[in-house]
């Protein structure tokens, strides 16, 4: 898998002249930087309407994606159509609402327009109002992502962030088990109950399959003694701390975090497994929204200071460009999985 890298994003200063010939109604715009000239072409600028002056905004080819430079026309917040950005509940309510409270300031000073936040119960609801355009970004799981655009969602893949541990967009799948356990390895799962995040989870459910039909090639219902589906990653874990089951699947940087924490002593657990690098999950927009928003959002969340990020709950080290090619490999899990169509609970 490529490496992701974190962009800077240099800024060019750019001017432009009307020049009136006599006898013909023409406008030609001459575009030039301090030290170097460059040609554009028309599909390279971007105007708004008379009487409003021309504004052109310089393009940056980056390896994964398209920037564009420059401010959005002048205009009143109140004015613009609101950004609704959906967002599934992955911890407790009054600290994911404390984060969003600061990303949403942040968004809406950043984008001069408002901002509306809106928690989902799950997965599917998000995808449910990807699908009918009530809302136009969302912060998805690399599944659920997946699924949105089977289901017709008309997005595209925004910006990851990179995981604070590794410096890379990508995360590990592992499975943990308490320290006591006489569980060794994978193998050793066989006839053990196990707690999985909800079956749209590509580090708590996907992966980790995946790993099992890589080890045993056998069915994972079968083998195990009970499967139960906990919601988010913080709630496996405390699965496994009340015994309620011999193993979790769970991401590596959510495992490393609750430890940092003291919510999970490292001494309690011990990991048994781990997966290879996975991309992470993406924010994804609407695909309709026009140009000049989208890429004023890459901006936005590629120039996010640190401790807004947290809407996961756990802190990124920024974010950085990607596009949908990135989670060709998840796609490829989930049609050996024969996980396209989810089996039943």
């Amino acid at each position: 898998m490529k490496k992701a890298w974190h962009w800077l994003i240099t800024k060019q200063s750019v001017r432009s002249s009307k020049i009136l010939i006599s006898g013909a109604i023409a406008l030609l715009l001459t575009v030039s930087c301090t030290g170097n000239a460059s040609e554009y072409n028309s599909s390279n600028i971007e105007s708004t309407s008379p009487p409003s002056p021309l504004r052109i905004y310089r393009r940056t080819q980056e390896r994964q994606g398209t920037v564009y430079e420059g401010s959005l026309p002048d205009s009143s917040k109140d004015d613009l159509p609101k950004l609704r950005i959906g967002v599934v509940s992955t911890q407790n309510q009054t600290d994911q609402e404390k984060v969003l409270q600061a990303l949403d300031k942040y968004l809406e000073d950043y984008l001069k327009r408002p901002v509306e936040f809106q928690i989902a119960q799950d997965n599917k609801e998000v995808v449910q109002l990807l699908v009918e355009n009530q809302i136009q970004i969302a912060y998805l799981g690399s599944v659920t992502y997946l699924e949105a655009v089977e289901k017709g969602a008309k997005i595209q893949p925004l910006v990851a962030p990179i995981d604070i541990n590794s410096g890379q967009p990508w995360y590990r799948m592992c499975i943990v088990v308490n320290a006591n356990s006489n569980i060794q390895k994978l193998s050793d799962l066989k006839g053990k109950s196990i707690a999985f995040v909800d079956q749209t989870s590509t580090f708590g459910y996907l992966t980790a399959l995946a790993e099992w039909k890589q080890e045993r090639q056998a069915n994972p219902y079968q083998d195990f003694t009970q499967v139960i589906y906990v919601g988010n990653h913080e709630q496996s874990m405390a699965a496994l701390e009340s015994n309620l089951v011999d193993a979790v699947a769970t991401n590596l940087t959510a495992c490393t975090n609750q430890q940092k924490d003291g919510k999970m002593p490292t001494k309690n657990i011990r990991i048994i497994t781990e997966s290879i690098l996975t991309p992470n999950f993406p924010i994804v927009v609407s695909a309709e929204l026009p140009d000049q928003i989208i890429h004023q959002l890459q901006q936005a969340f590629l120039s996010l200071p640190k401790g807004l990020d947290l809407i996961g709950g756990s802190q990124s080290d920024g974010y950085t460009l990607v596009i949908a090619a990135e989670y060709d490999q998840i796609q490829q899990i989930r049609q050996d999985l024969n996980l396209t169509s989810l089996p039943s609970k």
